[in-house]
């Protein structure tokens, strides 16, 4: 095989559609941007604007609440990926699998907040897993295998039981 025989599997590289070539290519004159004004133009375009009438959601009352801020990021893992992992030799069945050793199994980048694990796929070894949280098939899979699951609590409500 050599470098000038290599080629991306069919549909991999899509043409881009060339736009302002002239009225035979369907995307001529206005280059699929409609007619004049601010729309027309690069950059500026005003999203929900009404010609300077109150928009509405502006005049709709705000409602609910966005837990951005201080959502936990937790990784997900399916028991498949746990059980490639000691299937290759990564991941010791024996121990305590619980985020650290799933980081250095390599099986997740970085710790974020904790660990969800997921019931795709299945598990044949005896583990004992120590999680942020669990799906119910998830666990009845890892107890069925005749391992165990433990959940961790979430550290604010630790300190909120203490007090």
């Amino acid at each position: 095989m050599k470098l000038n025989e290599l080629a991306g599997p069919a549909g991999a590289r899509k043409t881009r559609t060339r736009i302002g070539r002239g009225i035979g290519s369907g995307k001529g004159k206005t280059g699929g941007r409609g007619g004049k004004g601010q729309t027309a133009r690069s950059g500026v375009r005003i999203k929900g604007f009404e010609g300077g009438q109150m928009p509405l959601h502006r005049r709709l009352p705000k409602r609910g609440f966005k837990n951005v801020m201080f959502a936990r990021k937790l990784n997900e893992v399916n028991l498949e990926r746990i059980q490639e992992a000691i299937d290759a030799g990564r991941l010791d069945a024996a121990g305590k699998i619980d985020v650290a050793a799933l980081v250095k199994a390599g099986i997740l980048r970085r710790a974020k907040d904790g660990v969800r694990l997921l019931g795709k796929g299945e598990i044949k070894a005896k583990v004992a897993l120590s999680v942020f949280g669990a799906s119910r098939s998830a666990k009845a899979a890892v107890e069925k295998a005749g391992g165990t699951v433990e959940i961790l609590a979430p550290p604010a409500e630790a300190s909120e039981q203490a007090a």
